[in-house]
């Protein structure tokens, strides 16, 4: 069973948000997804009742740069005729959700974090991302989740679980990505946290499929098929006493789609950094068995 929030499944299926997916293991079962659905070169608002926004500039806690524009921001540094986030057309997909940081003038940095936080959350199953992120000095794209319970406990107690996770330019030899969770007592330089290498020649800015399974005692991620970590409360035994696995609390988790700009983990910008730059979300589906 999936605990939603707000909005119920079935209401989201009625409005068009599911659309045909791609056949995925018979042991899973659909039963949401957006699909970013646009055949138009024209933006169009995200769905506001699945996504809402983060808006707004100082550091997010990471010493960012970027000022968070959400659809209807009023803040001077966001444009309504070049959006941070929309969905439009792209080719070879049936539309894609576009997350965009730009550079309005010099040392000003914009970009966009959507989230579901008290639209839509769900508490075990499958989540899947198809998605492609730009790689250059001080970008750090990610698809991630927190508890619900963040109002009530604040981060990193509510939990975190990253499925996407990259920052700067493509990896030498190999590119990467990392799959990570954090709580309390595990954060930061001592979380858990597990580097995937994609094959040879293959980098993040090119389509991949994210996944994350949650289930009671486990959280494990895996990219187009390939599992690669796995994490259970026996993980944090070699952390610190003060560890506490916070995935298994009874809370339901909200999405968040975000790129951002600076901050401690990938440093800032530099001359060779490209502004606009996008990344892509093709689809979020979420699975149960």
């Amino acid at each position: 069973m999936i605990p939603l929030g707000i909005n119920c499944v079935l209401a989201l299926f009625a409005a068009g948000q599911a659309t045909s997916p791609q056949p995925v293991a018979t042991a899973w079962k659909l039963v949401w997804s957006d699909e970013f659905t646009s055949s138009s070169s024209t933006p169009a608002q995200p769905n506001p009742a699945v996504w809402t926004y983060d808006t707004g500039a100082g550091g997010w806690g990471n010493d960012e740069l970027e000022d968070y524009c959400g659809w209807t921001s009023t803040d001077p540094n966001c444009s309504s005729t070049s959006p941070s986030e929309y969905v439009a057309a792209y080719p070879g997909t049936d539309g894609v959700l576009y997350v965009v940081a730009q550079q309005p003038s010099p040392g000003v940095y914009t970009s966009a974090r959507l989230k579901t936080q008290g639209l839509f959350s769900f508490q075990y199953g499958r989540i899947e991302f198809r998605a492609m992120v730009p790689e250059a000095q001080g970008f750090w794209p990610a698809n991630w989740l927190l508890g619900n319970n963040i109002a009530t406990v604040n981060w990193p107690a509510c939990g975190e679980m990253d499925v996407l996770e990259r920052v700067n330019a493509p990896g030498t030899p190999l590119d990467w990505n990392e799959g990570s969770v954090h709580g309390t007592g595990f954060t930061g330089g001592t979380g858990l946290g597990t580097q995937y290498n994609f094959p040879s020649g293959q980098t993040a800015a090119q389509w991949h499929t994210y996944d994350m399974v949650w289930s009671n005692g486990t959280v494990s991620y895996s990219i187009d098929g390939n599992t690669y970590a796995n994490y259970t409360p026996s993980s944090l035994t070699p952390l610190n006493d003060g560890a506490v696995w916070p995935f298994d609390a009874g809370q339901a988790n909200f999405i968040i789609l975000n790129l951002a700009v600076g901050g401690d983990y990938p440093g800032s910008p530099d001359s060779s950094t490209p502004f606009p730059s996008e990344m892509l979300v093709d689809y979020v589906r979420i699975y149960t068995n």
